[in-house]
Formats: C-alpha cells, sequence, structure tokens
C-alpha cells in the first residue's frame, strides 16, 4: 500500500440510498453528459495479487501493477452499481479513476456503470444481474409465462 486517498472529490452533489440492488448512488442534482461526477477513491494497492484481497468485491485496476481498494465507507462513489444500460463510465486519468456521465443524468436517478466483462462472468453472471434493465426483462418474461405466450 502506498497511500490512502480519502478525499471524494465530488463535482455534483451524491448520496447513497436504497436501490434495486441494495445500496446505490444517487444524483441529487442534474448531471450533464460528459461531466465528470465522482472520483472513486480508497487505499492505493501495488503488485498485490488476488490472493491478498479474497473476496473484495471494491478492487478497482488502474494498470497491470496498481489497484485501488475501494471498500472503506468514506468512498461514496463505491455505491454506483453496475447496470447493463449505464448512465455513466469509468475513466482512468493519470492515476485517478472518475464517473462520468454518459447522458444527461436527473435529480433523484441512480448512476450506474459497466462494471466490465470480466467483473461480470466472476461476480454478476452466478447470482443474476439485478440493475433495472435485466429486472424489468424478468418481469416481461414471468408475464408471458402468466400468459402463455
Amino acid at each position: 500500500m502506498i497511500e490512502a486517498r480519502k478525499e471524494t472529490n465530488m463535482q455534483y452533489r451524491v448520496r447513497a440510498g436504497r436501490s434495486s440492488a441494495g445500496l446505490g448512488l444517487f444524483a441529487e442534482e442534474a448531471i450533464p453528459k460528459g461531466k465528470r461526477i465522482i472520483e472513486y477513491v480508497g487505499n492505493i494497492l501495488t503488485d498485490v495479487s488476488d490472493e491478498d484481497t479474497p473476496n473484495n468485491l471494491y478492487i478497482f485496476n488502474i494498470s497491470k501493477h496498481v489497484d485501488i481498494d475501494g471498500s472503506p465507507r468514506w468512498n461514496i462513489a463505491r455505491y454506483a452499481n453496475h447496470s447493463c444500460r449505464p448512465n455513466a463510465e469509468s475513466e482512468i486519468k493519470k492515476g485517478h479513476v472518475w464517473l462520468v456521465a454518459k447522458r444527461n443524468i436527473a435529480p433523484g436517478e441512480e448512476i450506474c456503470y459497466d462494471y466490465g466483462k470480466e467483473y461480470w462472468n466472476e461476480y454478476i453472471k452466478p447470482k443474476g444481474c439485478r440493475c433495472v434493465k435485466c429486472e424489468e426483462k424478468r418481469e416481461k418474461q414471468k408475464e408471458k409465462e402468466k400468459t402463455g405466450e
């Protein structure tokens, strides 16, 4: 560990709250497309293997040798959930990870981004995705099964 980035650099007001996937990150004000929302912060880990961080779902890989352990609760960006139809994306610039709006985000809307194929396959796929898009798809499937279509 080389440093702990504790200062969450927030460009827009956001809050943690209840979502379909547990806790989520929500916009408290309008966020325009292309704007940085919040920085993903935490303990900076160097040359750490997966075996050294078992079951830590908040590791964000920055490079081959550097990761951010975003598990501390002071990292409010950790509450941004995965979505198959995200309104934000992660951007790595000079060793910092930002969540950036892919489209205009309305106040009260949950901020979500795609966690990537590796994370999806390892953690989300075995349990099933709980993003809004996938929940809607499951509900439509249930309705079809009820009506016998």
